[in-house]
This record gives structure tokens, C-alpha cells and sequence, in this order.
């Protein structure tokens, strides 16, 4: 392992499906949280399977230390959501959930309109299920948002893909 290699090519390489030398770039992220933006900086890398890497890199890191991945939040909102690319959209609903409690009334405004259109709109039944994950969540305290929803809860518990049309139904079951 090379401190001085930069992320990118850390990240290049390898089987697509494999993690690659990520785990690496986390652990010398979690010893120099200054680092932190230069993993962020590879979401704009031409390579989509680095894209992949940093999106399991940053759920790695904001399980260890969501702290440091707050002033990012905003970016996730304004940019990241909107990488057309499956595994970015996947970890930014996934981010929406696990960071609920650091984001503002405005971002989770935001982040709402996002996943409204991740659900409507994606074929990807990673980001489906990870979406209904978040919005069924909030829907819980949220009258408005689990009227809106239940009608498409309703649409995907018929969906061919077993996970999806599953965790369609337990949400429709728990509300």
C-alpha cells in the first residue's frame, strides 16, 4: 500500500464486482480524515467502477465516523444524487437513512424530492429496495409522505423481482 498513490488508481482495476484495494483507501482515510476529499473527488473519475468503489468506500466511513461525511451531505444532495449511475443513486438513499438525524429540515426536503424520483423512476432494484428502505422509514412519522407512497408501495409489491415486490409488501404491511 503506497500513502502517496492517489485514490484513483487505487480504485481502477480488478474484477467490477470486487471491492479492489477500497477497504485500503478507507483504512488510510479513517488515520487522515483529510483525505476524506479526495476519495470524493473520484466520484468524478471517468471510470464507473471507481464511482462504485467510492460509493462503498463512503457508507464505510460514515458507519465509522458519520461525522466526518456531514459537510458532504449537501454534496450528495446537489451532485452526487445525480450521477447517472446506479450505485451512486443506491448510496445516496442509503446515506438519506443512516445520516436522517444530521440533515436539515431543507435537506431532507431535498432529499425527499430525490427519493421520490429515484422510486418512480429507476429500474435498478438495488436502488428500489434501498429507496423504499428510506422513504418507508420516514413515512412512519410522516402522514403526507405515507399517503404518497403507498400507491407505488402498492405498484412495486407486484413487481417481478422477488426483493423488491418483499420489501414492498412489509412496508405496505407495516403501515
Amino acid at each position: 500500500m503506497s500513502q502517496n498513490e492517489p485514490f484513483e488508481v487505487m480504485l481502477t482495476g480488478g474484477h467490477p464486482n470486487s471491492l479492489g484495494r477500497t477497504v485500503e483507501v478507507v483504512d488510510l482515510i479513517l488515520t487522515d480524515q483529510a483525505k476524506l476529499e479526495e476519495l470524493y473527488q473520484c466520484y468524478f473519475s471517468d471510470d464507473e467502477v471507481v464511482r462504485l468503489r467510492v460509493s462503498n468506500a463512503f457508507k464505510r466511513i460514515w458507519r465509522e465516523n458519520p461525522e466526518w461525511v456531514v459537510p458532504y451531505i449537501d454534496c450528495f444532495i446537489s451532485t452526487i444524487s445525480q450521477i447517472d449511475q446506479d450505485s451512486a443513486r443506491w448510496t445516496t438513499a442509503q446515506l438519506f437513512l443512516e445520516l436522517q438525524k444530521y440533515l436539515s429540515d431543507e435537506q431532507r426536503e431535498q432529499a425527499l424530492a430525490i427519493l421520490k424520483t429515484y422510486l418512480s423512476e429507476s429500474k435498478d432494484w438495488i436502488v428500489l429496495n434501498n429507496t423504499i428502505d428510506t422513504l418507508g422509514t420516514w413515512a412512519k412519522k410522516d402522514g403526507d409522505l405515507k399517503a404518497w407512497l403507498r400507491p407505488h408501495l402498492k405498484c412495486l409489491a407486484k413487481d417481478s423481482r422477488k426483493s423488491v415486490a418483499k420489501k414492498a409488501g412489509r412496508f405496505l404491511e407495516e403501515s
